[in-house]
């Protein structure tokens, strides 16, 4: 039986955004600045439009407004605004949505497309704002240009993959966002290599930050969850390892 503490640190990570599709049921609700409630559908497995999650007007499930395919992470911008991040070749791209500015589409739009296009994201209406973190910043933290539409978060937790010459190198970072203070610290995972994983088949998905602590803690798809020693950069405990 997992300790209380491990049960509380399973319970923040329930709670933490992951990318889509996965974690399309804790994907966050919209409520829009006009009150309107925005809902999310995940698609399922089968079919024109597998894979893909949509936001759509609580009352208008047919009539998305936006569509992600894999790997974005969609996140609440105060004061009633929509975030999502999602990696792009070389860079962590942030987008910032307006929900009362999102037009609908016809599903007809987005049948195949995903699958034709290097994009991530679809809108009939383009971000209200958005910005890039290089993924190639080396370890530490460094000053960004953020706008004025994301200062209102404290602190984003994105995860990327990086460059690895060995396969002892670290396979990917985490990339700490400060957005109200213009800071990005990164962060390289020196435990999660080729040589101790199947690096792509094994995955971090989500990461956290305990609040009783103020350490990382993170999922991992077929590897279970973990806390990160005090620099963030290596696992100091498995809260649930899987087999």
């Amino acid at each position: 039986m997992a300790s209380p503490d491990n049960q509380r640190l399973s319970a923040l990570l329930e709670r933490a955004p992951g990318p889509s599709p996965w974690y399309a049921n804790n994907f966050p609700a919209i409520t829009a600045h006009s009150q309107q409630r925005f809902t999310w559908t995940y698609h399922g497995e089968q079919g024109e439009l597998a894979y893909l999650a949509t936001l759509a007007l609580e009352q208008e499930p047919q009539r998305p407004r936006l569509a992600l395919n894999t790997y974005c992470v969609p996140f609440l911008l105060p004061p009633h605004f929509l975030g999502v991040w999602c990696p792009e070749p070389g860079s962590l791209r942030l987008m910032c949505f307006d929900p009362d500015e999102l037009a609908a589409f016809p599903f007809e739009e987005i049948v195949g497309w995903f699958k034709q296009s290097n994009e991530r994201v679809y809108a009939a209406t383009p971000p209200r704002s958005e910005f890039d973190v290089r993924r190639q910043l080396p370890p530490g933290t460094h000053r960004i240009e953020v706008p004025e539409a994301f200062r209102g978060v404290d602190e984003l937790i994105a995860v990327a993959s990086c460059p690895a010459p060995t396969r002892s190198d670290a396979a990917c970072a985490l990339f700490v966002l400060y957005p109200q203070a213009g800071l990005v610290e990164v962060l390289p995972q020196r435990w999660f290599t080729a040589a101790e994983f199947d690096v792509g088949k094994q995955w971090i998905a989500r990461v956290a930050r305990d609040p009783e602590t103020h350490r990382l803690i993170g999922e991992g798809v077929r590897m279970g969850k973990f806390e990160l020693t005090e620099d963030g950069c290596s696992i100091e405990r498995w809260i649930e390892k899987l087999p």
